[in-house]
């Protein structure tokens, strides 16, 4: 199974574009977008079925769309003028991981915690309690760990929250989904290969479909 990366550099001139990356359902909306560009008969859940995975990042000369999937986009289906598209296979870079290799890591994730219930119930919690700061450190810290990697160095950066509307059926209520979002960059030791290979390709955390979870890797410059 081969896993894809490719970058969309959205045209600032395309009104397509602009609806995608701008207002307070960004994620939802560039996710349908993306999902677009994959075989629509896919079963319930369409994302998993193919590894979407994707994350925006700003540079400075404007947003870049990254998407990862474990089955190539078709990057036809994207609308005229849309943007430029680059699409390789991840393969080489992945068979080459081993342990000991230093490399630079960053990830735009959605760090919680999920409290017990009886927790929950002696102090009125949420089933779900997003985390920021250094407890946001923290669980990137021990999820690291859980991808086979020991981080050396690590800068958190807070990101915009996720927001979307969601309607499970016809006669229930809509549900409003919020995502607070951290983007981590760093350098790493792998520990484990085959665990970061898996979690790579799965993703890491909540809000997979709301742009977190995007795992990018990439040798490191200067060992530290």
């Amino acid at each position: 199974m081969s896993v894809w990366l490719t970058r969309i550099i959205p045209n600032p001139r395309s009104p397509e574009a602009r609806r995608d990356l701008t207002g307070h359902h960004t994620a939802m909306n560039l996710h349908r977008r993306l999902m677009s560009l994959y075989p629509t008969e896919a079963g319930p859940d369409p994302r998993a079925r193919f590894g979407v995975l994707f994350r925006t990042d700003d540079t400075p000369t404007g947003p870049h769309i990254l998407l990862q999937s474990t089955h190539q986009p078709d990057l036809t289906k994207l609308p005229a003028d849309y943007g430029t598209t680059q699409s390789r296979p991840l393969d080489a870079l992945l068979d080459a991981l081993k342990p000991g290799l230093t490399i630079r890591y960053r990830c735009a994730a959605s760090p919680v915690r999920k409290p017990g219930a009886t927790t929950r119930a002696l102090y009125n919690l949420p089933a779900v309690i997003p985390l920021t700061g250094a407890h946001a450190d923290e669980w990137w810290t021990r999820q690291a760990h859980t991808a086979g990697l020991t981080p050396l160095t690590l800068h958190s950066h807070p990101l915009d929250t996720a927001q979307a509307t969601r309607t499970p059926g016809q006669t229930t209520t809509p549900q409003r989904i919020r995502h607070t979002r951290t983007r981590f960059d760093g350098t790493a030791t792998i520990t484990d290969p085959d665990l970061l290979r898996q979690k790579i390709t799965e993703g890491i955390g909540r809000g997979k479909a709301y742009g977190c979870g995007l795992l990018s890797i990439a040798p490191a410059r200067n060992t530290p």
